[in-house]
């Protein structure tokens, strides 16, 4: 049976290890040996049945070893990946079983579904991407890689999100709308304008912070 190794054991580290135990690959084609996290104690004060058993930067991938990326901000989730995939590690995709999957979803290498994510019909997801708990997306909507979902996140049909987008949770997009390369929505926001890249919006409707 193979490891599968959490990286990353923050908050979203500790909630991935109770939904990866839901998978039914779980038990069978791999186990959960672990979390990596240049933390050393990353888990100090919380009861877990594994523990850190070492940093990313000290990690030499073995052939029996499986990689998750639990890791919620979109550039040090890309920093950490791409220097791991330059040593050979192997990621896999983890899908709840409660997530509710429509017609011509494509999801990419590395990506997380949390439980309750739905996406509906002809969906391109990218590389790395996480969708967490309860987040729907719409019709023909487009999420670039790397980029982060957080829980409650309304996804409308025909919107964009670029390379490394981050959402906060509660967040509303209305169709046709776009949210740039490494953007920033903030939680709660209704998005009714497009947003560009690297630019951080709030509100309702959402508007630029300065």
């Amino acid at each position: 049976m193979k490891k599968l190794i959490i990286v990353g054991a923050g908050g979203f580290g500790r909630e991935l290890y109770t939904w990866a135990q839901d998978h039914p690959d779980c038990g069978v084609i791999w186990a959960i040996a672990g979390f990596l996290d240049d933390n050393p104690a990353a888990l100090s004060g919380y009861h877990y049945a594994v523990g850190v058993i070492g940093s990313v930067a000290a990690y030499q991938p073995a052939e029996d070893e499986l990689l998750v990326c639990a890791i919620g901000q979109p550039r040090i989730k890309q920093q950490v990946c791409e220097s791991l995939l330059a040593r050979a590690a192997r990621f896999i995709s983890l899908v709840h079983p409660s997530v509710i999957l429509g017609q011509n979803v494509d999801l990419g290498e590395g990506v997380i579904l949390c439980p309750r994510v739905t996406l509906t019909a002809d969906i391109t997801v990218g590389d790395f991407v996480a969708i967490n708990c309860h987040s729907s997306a719409g019709h023909d909507v487009v999420i670039g890689e790397w980029a982060t979902i957080s829980g409650h996140c309304d996804l409308t049909g025909n919107t964009r999100y670029g390379v490394g987008a981050f959402l906060a949770t509660g967040v509303r997009i209305v169709p046709g709308k776009s949210v740039g390369d490494f953007a920033y929505v903030g939680a709660g926001s209704v998005v009714i304008r497009s947003v560009k890249s690297g630019q951080t919006v709030f509100g309702n409707p959402a508007r630029a912070l300065a």
